[in-house]
């Protein structure tokens, strides 16, 4: 995987470059300082993983995540807890408050491998038309570009197929990690929408099928990013 660490502080920025080079499947392709830098490296070049701060000057990590258009897996490196909401919603990998252990490390680096290793497997599945899901015993083929969106339940999901739902036992990270990236964006840390079935969007709403959707204040630019905006 590669990966470049982004932190303002030179000894925490050390610390991290000597942690990753301990890692056999990292491979650190730049340490940046500042936020600014690290979004041109993000524009250009292929990086699959950011170790990234998000109190910096110029830019926070938070601002430099908004102004992705295509984001990379991220776990943040931060000195406080307070940002933890906005970033989930956000779809980190990991949060992890330093002084971080060496464990914690590794446990945030294994949640970003798994994330990078279904990504590979999606994209070798993204000519698939379909998925099967588990409910009540029955295994129920469903064409993915019938769903609507999908509703997270705690540990249960709902997805709306037509005028079908169906719920099943599972979360709403993993069944994103099954669909196909292009045509599915998380818009609220509950919702999952096929983006294909907006019918339009008002204020901080989107309505599919004349079903309201709530969009996350933090996730409103990348949609709009992602629309054929005219």
């Amino acid at each position: 995987m590669n990966c470049i660490v982004v932190d303002d502080n030179k000894m925490a920025r050390k610390a991290l470059v000597s942690l990753v080079s301990g890692i056999s499947f990292l491979n650190l392709k730049h340490e940046c300082d500042n936020a600014i830098t690290a979004f041109n490296i993000l524009k250009e070049e292929n990086i699959d993983l950011v170790f990234l701060d998000i109190e910096m000057p110029e830019m926070t990590g938070l601002e430099l995540l908004k102004n992705l258009e295509k984001r990379p897996i991220v776990i943040l490196c931060t000195a406080k807890e307070k940002y933890a909401v906005e970033a989930f919603e956000l779809n980190v990998a990991d949060y992890i408050v330093k002084p971080y252990t060496t464990a914690r490390f590794l446990a945030a680096v294994d949640r970003a491998k798994e994330i990078f290793d279904s990504k590979q497997q999606q994209v070798d599945a993204s000519e698939k038309e379909y998925i099967f899901i588990r409910s009540n015993a029955v295994l129920t083929k469903i064409v993915i570009n019938d769903i609507s969106y999908i509703q997270a339940l705690g540990d249960y999901i709902n997805i709306f197929v037509n005028d079908k739902r169906h719920t099943v036992h599972m979360t709403l990270r993993g069944i994103e990690e099954k669909l196909p990236v292009d045509k599915f964006y998380r818009v609220h840390r509950s919702y999952l929408i096929n983006l294909d079935k907006i019918d339009f969007i008002e204020k901080e709403t989107a309505y599919i099928d004349k079903h309201p959707i709530p969009i996350g204040e933090q996730n409103k630019q990348t949609l709009l990013k992602r629309l054929n905006l005219i």
